[in-house]
């Protein structure tokens, strides 16, 4: 419920009584800070590297302390005693899932990283009925709530391509997927939310209930608190799946497009995916329908092929791929990832331009182009999307796999930037989708007219600035005092 009246002045008082104007705990006495709070779990405050990686691999900042909940009042705790340390402390809370940032989003230099995977014991709970849905920890992955939902033969709407991620993660970001066109992102298949605030606050919110911090957490990058259970939608599940690929060409100039692999006369090709669900029953019709889908479609006959799978093959089907890359030593490389929202009215210019010159013979990893309709995603939420009823994702999905030359970080990053850099001048009106930037007027400029909009819920619900340090959006004061 939200805080009354009464609880606040509670607060304030507690805030004068800690000595708001003169707190700053050092470095070496956190130990002894933290130690005075009970908790179900434990800190860690040796070794503690693990928190200063992603997957990205590109930034490492180092925390002060690892929390390691044991319970959600164990985070509630935590970010209270932050808050209560006033806004000159210099300590900062990150809430980390599976790692899966790309540029240290879930890291926090000096502060408190809380390991939001610790509370994958709290139970699922799955309701079956005409609106079924799961209860599920914001620390539970998505590929363990698949594994428990379809003991009920239910699983929820929309997915990721890439399962082994922590609920809070991918709905703190919006969570897109090939299916995004039909069921929109994750973010828009959640019912409601517990979230810890920035003031130590466990609410419950949901589109009826405190609607606007249930809006604000959905795609808001972890800045107004930390999910610590979901109530997520879920559909009947299908038990199989046709998977077929074929190679459709596009007209275009000269080049080759590496998730191809093939080159044709100076013509690229690309690898068009597809799936259609279905159950053993409906064999019979799913081949019709696959067919007639096909005669729709100018392919290179020879390229196409499928396989059928089961549902859950299916869509962790990228595990398999990641289970191969470890075994080369080539997962834990460094992911100069970039990912935009390209408006259908400036998709074809800025293909002409970024595949046909930019990336002609220098990409290092494979390239999605998801088409998505404005219409599945609520333009209340934190996302901010291209103001056009269709656009597109593009996901170059680079690996520095090399120390020098185009495939090393700093080529890879100097494509980037000359994608970035001729979009601005094209005025291609791209969105970046999980944003990096590094000051505060480029936060700015990625939200243009929302940008009110997301201060003023950032000093409701966090006015100290203590969550999320590492999408480097807003400062703690004491950060800017003590710097």
């Amino acid at each position: 419920m939200e805080p009354s009246v009464l609880q606040y002045l509670k607060l304030f008082l507690l805030l004068v009584l800690v000595g708001v104007t003169a707190t700053r705990v050092p470095h070496q006495d956190l130990p002894v800070s933290l130690g005075t709070l009970s908790l179900d779990g434990h800190f860690s405050f040796h070794d503690l590297s693990a928190a200063a990686r992603d997957f990205g691999n590109l930034s490492s900042f180092m925390p002060a302390a690892v929390l390691h909940p044991g319970s959600v009042d164990d985070i509630v705790k935590i970010v209270r005693h932050v808050f209560l340390m006033g806004e000159r402390s210099m300590l900062t809370v990150a809430a980390r899932g599976h790692g899966h940032s790309l540029r240290g989003q879930s890291q926090a230099a000096r502060g408190i990283v809380i390991k939001m995977e610790s509370l994958q014991s709290v139970r699922m709970q799955v309701h079956s009925g005409t609106s079924p849905y799961v209860d599920a920890s914001g620390g539970e992955l998505w590929i363990n709530v698949l594994h428990e939902t379809l003991k009920y033969g239910l699983a929820p709407k929309s997915w990721t391509d890439y399962l082994h991620l922590t609920i809070g993660g991918t709905l703190s970001n919006a969570g897109v997927s090939g299916q995004a066109f039909r069921h929109g992102p994750q973010i828009s298949n959640v019912n409601e939310l517990d979230i810890v605030t920035g003031r130590g606050d466990i609410i419950t919110c949901s589109p009826e209930q405190n609607s606007d911090l249930f809006h604000a957490v959905l795609g808001g990058l972890g800045q107004f608190g930390i999910i610590t259970r979901a109530r997520i939608a879920l559909d009947r599940a299908p038990k199989m799946d046709r998977h077929p690929e074929q190679l459709e060409i596009i007209v275009q100039p000269t080049g080759s497009l590496w998730a191809s692999h093939f080159e044709s006369d100076g013509i690229v090709l690309f690898c068009l995916e597809m799936a259609k669900n279905y159950n053993p029953e409906e064999a019979e019709n799913m081949e019709q329908e696959v067919k007639n889908i096909l005669t729709q479609l100018r392919y290179i006959p020879g390229s196409l092929f499928h396989t059928d799978v089961t549902y859950i093959e299916f869509l962790d089907r990228v595990h398999s791929s990641e289970v191969k890359l470890r075994a080369k030593g080539m997962w834990e490389v460094p992911h100069p990832w970039l990912n935009l929202l390209i408006p259908r009215s400036s998709i074809h210019k800025f293909a002409r331009e970024v595949f046909g010159k930019i990336l002609k013979d220098s990409s290092s990893g494979p390239i999605l182009l998801y088409p998505v309709t404005k219409l599945r995603w609520d333009n209340r939420t934190s996302v901010v999307v291209p103001d056009e009823e269709v656009f597109y994702l593009v996901a170059f999905l680079s690996s520095a796999l090399s120390s020098s030359g185009p495939h090393s970080i700093e080529g890879t990053l100097s494509l980037n930037k000359r994608i970035l850099e001729y979009s601005d001048k094209a005025s291609i009106r791209a969105k970046q989708y999980l944003p990096n930037y590094n000051s505060k007027q480029e936060w700015k400029a990625h939200y243009e007219a929302r940008w009110e909009t997301f201060q003023r819920r950032k000093n409701a619900y966090d006015p100290f600035a203590i969550l999320a340090p590492g999408q480097r959006i807003f400062q703690k004061a004491s950060l800017t005092l003590y710097s």
